[in-house]
């Protein structure tokens, strides 16, 4: 049986219903003492209580406990929330980010906490992303590298990060992709490798890893199967070897003949 924690508000001590405000709300069993409760710490907690009661979420956002006016700015009327920008709490100021119209969420490009920026990014689009791609933060531009339009993606394609590559790879158009072949992480290499075209991927035929040449002897065009039949690595070896038999079986049965008439 899953143990429930112990019911306690925002300095620590035992929820007490019997002093709550909202007492009639507890006699008509829209509240729960432990799962629904505007005065518990827990987030899941009070979250259940405004998406139940929203019109109460207003008045929470003046409240002292940060996580109280974190979950009320999700449930709360958005023209509580501009003012939230200022708040002196990071989780609130990102909460109010997920709603906040553009015009207020491009104010917090430069708040002081990353997550914030990551809440910012994550509702940015086009041009206004853009100055997020100098963020001091890795996670912040791999957000950024999830969102900006693919033609804007070859400004992060040497990004310090690998995380932050490893997206740019995923997205970034095919006439920029081959120069990222040179990569230095294998991992961003290795989904080069997967997106090239069969007849580019000789430039990665003899690459350090053998993960990658693994993949181009998946995809290569079959003309070059023969020099990855003598990869170093046993696995390379057997795909490349694999590929090159059904191609000359395929060649044969084109022509009409077999390989054991």
């Amino acid at each position: 049986m899953t143990k429930v924690e112990e019911a306690l508000d925002w300095q620590g001590a035992p929820v007490d219903c019997q002093t709550c405000p909202h007492q009639d709300l507890l006699a008509d069993g829209a509240c729960e003492r432990g799962r629904t409760c505007i005065q518990d710490r827990r987030a899941s907690r009070m979250d259940r209580f405004f998406r139940a009661h929203p019109d109460l979420a207003n008045e929470a956002l003046r409240h002292p406990y940060f996580l109280r006016r974190a979950v009320a700015a999700r449930r709360a009327n958005i023209f509580h929330l501009p003012r939230l920008v200022e708040d002196d709490d990071p989780e609130v100021r990102a909460a109010a980010v997920e709603r906040l119209p553009e015009r207020f969420v491009i104010r917090l490009r430069q708040d002081p906490e990353p997550r914030v920026r990551v809440a910012v990014a994550s509702r940015l689009e086009g041009s206004e992303l853009m100055p997020l791609i100098a963020d001091p933060d890795y996670y912040v531009r791999v957000v950024v590298a999830r969102r900006l339009e693919e033609q804007s993606l070859p400004v992060l394609m040497r990004d310090v990060s690998v995380d932050v590559r490893l997206e740019v790879a995923k997205r970034i158009p095919h006439e920029w992709l081959i120069a990222m072949a040179w990569d230095t992480a294998p991992e961003v290499r290795l989904i080069v490798a997967s997106r090239l075209e069969p007849s580019q991927l000789q430039v990665l035929m003899h690459d350090a890893d053998w993960r990658v040449r693994h993949a181009v002897a998946c995809h290569i065009d079959p003309d070059y199967l023969p020099q990855l039949a003598d990869d170093p690595e046993p696995d390379v070896r057997a795909e490349a070897c694999r590929r090159l038999d059904d191609h000359i079986a395929h060649a044969l049965d084109r022509n009409g003949d077999s390989p054991n008439a």
